[in-house]
């Protein structure tokens, strides 16, 4: 189930997460810091912009890969389980994404 394979991924990355920066890619980012993965997150998130304006699926799928990957690892780095993400989105399951919103900003 593809779920159990992103729960693998989330244990990984915690597992690497504060290993030596020279052995692991995951390591290495969060030795940098927050703004390190902050910055590799916008980067992501800019190439699967571009990638969805080229319309070539199989760029949009990587890049789209890349920006979860490094999402997932600004989740370990602040300690957030994916479990808590994935009860956020099924919170908002029926809720019209208008009305969501909206009570966000009434906050």
């Amino acid at each position: 189930m593809m779920s159990d394979f992103l729960f693998a991924l989330e244990a990984t990355i915690a597992a690497r997460k504060n290993a030596a920066p020279e052995s692991s890619y995951v390591a290495k980012l969060n030795a940098k810091g927050l703004d390190a993965i902050l910055k590799k997150i916008g980067e992501e998130a800019t190439e699967t912009v571009i990638a969805a304006k080229s319309a070539v699926r199989e760029d949009v799928i990587y890049e789209t890969a890349d920006l979860l990957f490094h999402t997932m690892v600004l989740l370990a780095h602040q300690d957030i389980k994916l479990t808590e993400v994935l009860a956020e989105l099924q919170r908002r399951e029926g809720v019209s994404g208008i009305a969501e919103k909206n009570a966000r900003h009434e906050k």
